[in-house]
């Protein structure tokens, strides 16, 4: 094949064999480290890659040691905006170890996770599975093939797999506090995906919640703002001062439905919203709202599933505490 003008003959391998005397086959081995060589030719084969300037490919390499340099990231949805920061955080530490990302999404569907899985073990060093829905024994199953996985935003009591979850208890039991502490009695939580752990762990601070003085009815609603905009409607006929929301999107889709009836936040109704996505994302960063830095739970994650590739990982499932930004959807309730 002729080469495009202006450009220079790419070296091959054969052009290296050529240079050091010695076999293709032998400069293969040097370059990949498969198998003992002696030291004089290695040398020559080193020289000749200099001069040369030779760039070996770095797939190549890797499938010869058995592995693809890249690690593969499953997650639930790529349109919500809580996802953009931690898949850079964690292509950031995999990139600074030589390794590329493979993404790829279930799109809320727990049906189609356990063969995406499958399709990134196949081609993929290691794999971290975002926020996963599926059953307990499907997760089971996967981890008995033994390839290095490591959970996000989801802890499995029994199973052996390296885990990093937000602490989401925490910052929902932040929430109730926050508005018992103003007032509110009668709340409401428009909850998340059916399948979604967080979800869960959420809906499990409303036990402690009690203890504030504060009831929260679970009203099944979605992860998007239009779930949030039609659940809001069938509120207000109830006696509750407070919407509880499974993320920012649920808030946001809320807040613009009781706008346009006129509804005043927060002196009739308090809205409260979960992740803190609003402020670099969309309008609305008035929104009360529970967050975790997700760049840094992102390079958590990534350090760990990279310590798990060279090292092994044994520990016990790190949580990220929560933080509560009081702002504006807020307030005591209603008389």
């Amino acid at each position: 094949m002729q080469n495009r003008p202006g450009r220079s003959p790419r070296i091959t391998i054969n052009d290296v064999s050529t240079a050091a005397g010695v076999s293709p086959a032998t400069v293969s081995r040097v370059l990949n480290g498969t198998a003992k060589v002696d030291s004089s030719l290695v040398d020559r084969v080193h020289d000749a890659v200099r001069k040369l300037g030779y760039r070996p490919n770095a797939a190549a390499q890797g499938l010869a040691r058995g592995e693809w340099g890249t690690i593969g990231v499953l997650v639930p949805d790529l349109a919500n905006p809580y996802f953009p920061d931690v898949l850079k955080a964690v292509s950031s530490v995999a990139r600074a170890h030589g390794r590329r990302m493979m993404v790829m999404e279930s799109d809320e569907d727990p049906a189609v996770e356990h063969d995406l899985v499958e399709d990134l073990m196949r081609c993929c060093d290691g794999v971290l599975l975002c926020s996963p829905r599926m059953p307990r024994a499907e997760l089971a199953e996967l981890l008995s093939r033994e390839h290095p996985m490591v959970l996000f935003n989801r802890v499995v009591p029994g199973l052996t797999v390296p885990s990093i979850s937000v602490d989401f208890h925490g910052g929902m039991t932040q929430v109730c506090g926050h508005l018992a502490q103003l007032g509110h009695r009668r709340a409401a939580y428009l909850s998340g995906p059916s399948a979604s752990w967080a979800n869960a762990e959420r809906i499990r601070a409303f036990e402690g919640a009690r203890a504030f003085g504060l009831e929260v009815n679970v009203i099944e609603c979605g992860a998007g703002s239009q779930a949030g905009y039609d659940a809001v409607g069938a509120l207000l006929e109830s006696e509750v001062t407070a919407i509880l929301t499974y993320n920012d999107l649920v808030a946001l889709g809320a807040l613009s439905r009781l706008n346009e009836l006129g509804v005043s936040v927060p002196a009739q109704y308090s809205v409260v919203g979960f992740d803190d996505i609003s402020l670099d994302r969309v309008a609305h960063s008035n929104l009360t709202t529970v967050s975790v830095p997700r760049d840094e739970l992102g390079r958590r994650a990534g350090e760990i599933l990279e310590q798990l590739l060279v090292n092994g990982y044994d520990a016990d499932p790190l949580y990220l505490p929560m933080a509560l930004h009081v702002r504006d959807t807020s307030g005591p309730p209603r008389r």
